[in-house]
């Protein structure tokens, strides 16, 4: 068998070449020859380097190619760093062997003989006959990389899907087998249709849930529309968001989904904060002409999170919102109030409280921008901590030098107490008529009241250092169970509609607390409207959430979403199921919400809120001034002309409410009370009394009317 010509050469070259790489280091070291050789291994280095980069075929011939320029320099670096010719002619050995191994693989003539001749004696082949196949239509060459051949041919292989070809597959950045594929019609100017995820993942082996097929928007250069489309197939992303998923992925794979408890949200950021021991998920709409519809038990079992009202809120603002889950219940926390958070500021605005997030809640002692005082209304059942906030507000007025009255309708502790640090305190139904009558009076002496700076009354203006008198306001605790006593009722209904109309004029501000917003307990729409614009509204808990939620929203000029306040803040411990299986009691963990209330800020929206905490059981001369604010003594001078200012504690006077009866007609009939003037139940006489009282004369056809109304309940 004749040997071919480059074999011969190549094999001729390995055999001069061994004994120069034995001797040269040897005998020459600083030969130019050895500079040569290690060149040489330096350049078939980068042919390595470049063969095993490239993505083409045959890197593996490559890398032979070059390997005896390597292994060349090798044998040289060896010969020049042992003694001599080495241990055993070692390197005559080394040299001799590279010689041998260069001649039996022959790199350089078998790579140059490849794709061009067969060998010397090998047979010509004979080509048999056959039947010639349908030519395929030809696609054109696009330089496409090796990813999208091989996507290429699986999606040939599989029959073409849909009449659709494979224009570019691309990698997903960080995966091994995630890819992209970019599909357009076979025939142009067809829209792609009959693709289905299935089909897809039956090409690669995947299944049908990790491919996303999503159309193809028009960009420069390239077209879009129906006949393209593009398909995302990631098994691999997808296994690492079931087990592993991000918040974001959690958030829209649970929480935004159409049935998740935010539909159409998506996370801005989730961040913990664990010096106050709370985790926010921050989120907004995809849509921001849309509300948020929230459904908080859902989104907190999407998150893992316990439901549990007193330790996860939400607080909504336009078209994002917030979700704070604490590790405990942050409203149980007490704030102390002092004189610092108490004392108005140029504006008339203190601290009332903090909210769940730690920021602090202001209400006012006037109203700045109205240029007049402000009224109150506090709301709440017992023990729910009306009176402590009725202790912070009464010395934030009087550290404002402010007058202050408090009514109540029974005598307490706490009300006595405050007593020691206000103008006038009393606790019956008749002290707070006389109240609000002596109040009401006062609206007329003001309204005539020289100013000194020129002789001529005018209104009231908070913070004005020529107005002669201070800003009063009077409170009424329980004023709806007042409204409807039986002898004063209407006269303490009708006398608190009219301050609340026209008390703010004269500085006089009304401050009604209790249980109920609405007309039928006493609360007339004109003055639920007045207290509700000229006042923050305070609702602490009502006896139940939906009745507190009532409250607000009655309080509320538009019903926005108002927090929730519970009976007592109780952690969830264990499973309800389990203890129900092994028959032990539910754990016994409540924690009183007293003080705990809901504010209604002026733009309507409500917020949750922990009042300051007035410690009854101290002194409290610590939260108010030195000095008890009083009325001026002209103020005093007209009151007692008119006969309203004395001591409210004594016994009814003569004709002080209604008519003494006729001496003549005393036999025939009780005293008939004032009726109708304030829709209240109390209006009118129920039946006889033993208090002397005798019926009026009727002289007209109208007065015999009201008293058959007046005797009759009607």
């Amino acid at each position: 068998m004749s040997m071919p010509r480059s074999v011969a050469f190549e094999r001729l070259a390995y055999t001069l070449a061994a004994p120069v790489l034995a001797v040269a280091p040897n005998v020459y070291p600083d030969s130019p020859v050895n500079s040569a050789v290690h060149l040489a291994g330096a350049a078939g280095i980068g042919g390595w380097f470049l063969a095993a980069k490239s993505d083409e075929p045959g890197a593996g011939r490559k890398i032979l190619r070059w390997s005896p320029l390597v292994l060349a320099a090798a044998v040289d670096v060896a010969a020049g760093h042992t003694t001599g010719f080495g241990p055993y002619w070692l390197d005559g050995l080394l040299a001799a062997t590279w010689a041998a191994a260069g001649s039996f693989v022959l790199p350089f003539s078998r790579h140059a003989r490849r794709g061009h001749r067969p060998a010397l004696a090998a047979p010509a082949p004979q080509l048999a006959p056959a039947v010639a196949p349908e030519p395929a239509p030809a696609l054109p060459d696009d330089g496409a990389d090796m990813l999208t051949r091989e996507a290429r041919m699986m999606w040939e292989r599989a029959g073409m899907p849909a009449r659709t070809h494979v224009v570019k597959a691309t990698r997903y950045p960080g995966t091994r087998v995630d890819l992209i594929l970019l599909l357009r019609a076979s025939e142009t100017g067809r829209p792609i249709t009959g693709l289905s995820p299935e089909a897809v993942g039956a090409v690669f082996g995947v299944p049908a849930s990790d491919v996303v097929l999503a159309d193809v928007a028009v960009q420069p250069g390239r077209q879009g529309g129906p006949g393209w489309m593009e398909a995302r197939i990631t098994p691999e992303a997808n296994t690492r968001r079931r087990t592993k998923p991000t918040p974001q992925e959690r958030w829209m794979d649970r929480v935004a989904g159409p049935k998740g408890g935010a539909p159409g949200s998506e996370l801005v950021h989730k961040t913990r904060d664990d010096e106050r021991g709370v985790t926010f998920y921050r989120a907004k709409m995809t849509d921001s002409t849309e509300s948020p519809r929230i459904d908080l038990p859902k989104v907190c079992r999407a998150l893992g999170l316990p439901e549990d009202d007193s330790c996860v809120f939400v607080l909504i603002d336009g078209a994002e919102f917030l979700i704070s889950a604490f590790d405990t219940p942050p409203l149980s926390a007490i704030f102390p109030a002092t004189r610092d958070l108490l004392t108005p500021d140029a504006k008339g605005m203190y601290v009332c409280g903090f909210t769940i997030t730690g920021q602090p809640v202001k209400t006012m002692v006037y109203q700045h921008d109205k240029n007049a005082p402000a009224h109150g209304l506090t709301l709440g059942v017992s023990r729910s901590g009306k009176t402590q906030f009725f202790a912070i507000n009464m010395a934030a007025q009087s550290l404002d030098g402010q007058v202050v009255w408090l009514s109540t309708v029974r005598k307490d502790e706490k009300t006595t107490v405050l007593g020691r640090y206000i103008d006038r305190q009393g606790s019956n139904a008749l002290w707070m008529a006389r109240q609000l009558r002596a109040a009401k009076a006062l609206c007329e002496i003001r309204a005539e009241m020289p100013w000194p700076h020129d002789g001529q009354p005018h209104d009231y203006k908070p913070g004005d250092p020529r107005c002669p008198y201070r800003q009063l306001n009077v409170y009424a605790d329980e004023f709806m169970t007042a409204a409807q006593d039986g002898d004063f009722g209407e006269f303490i209904q009708k006398d608190g509609e009219d301050l609340t109309v026209t008390g703010l004029k004269y500085g006089i501000g009304f401050n009604p607390a209790g249980q109920s917003p609405f007309a039928h307990n006493g609360f007339s729409t004109e003055m639920k409207d007045n207290l509700r614009q000229n006042s923050r509204p305070v609702i602490f808990n009502m006896g139940s959430p939906g009745a507190t939620r009532k409250a607000a929203e009655g309080t509320m000029e538009n019903a926005y979403d108002v927090p929730t306040i519970p009976a007592r803040y109780s952690r969830s411990e264990g499973s309800a199921i389990e203890r129900a299986m092994r028959g032990e009691a539910d754990p016994e963990n409540g924690v009183s919400t007293g003080g705990v209330a809901v504010i209604v800020l002026d733009n309507g929206r409500a917020v949750l809120m922990r009042s300051l905490y007035a410690n009854f059981d101290t002194d409290l001369s610590s939260l108010f001034p030195d000095e008890v604010n009083r009325l001026t003594d002209y103020e005093i001078a007209e009151l007692d002309k008119r006969g309203l200012w004395f001591d409210w504690n004594e016994p009814v006077r003569p004709g002080e409410f209604w008519p003494e009866p006729d001496e003549d007609n005393e036999g025939e009939g009780r005293s008939r009370r004032r009726g109708g003037g304030g829709g209240g139940k109390g209006g009118s006489g129920r039946g006889p009394k033993g208090d002397g009282r005798h019926s009026e004369q009727v002289a007209s056809p109208r007065q015999a009317l009201e008293a058959i109304k007046s005797l009759t309940d009607a």
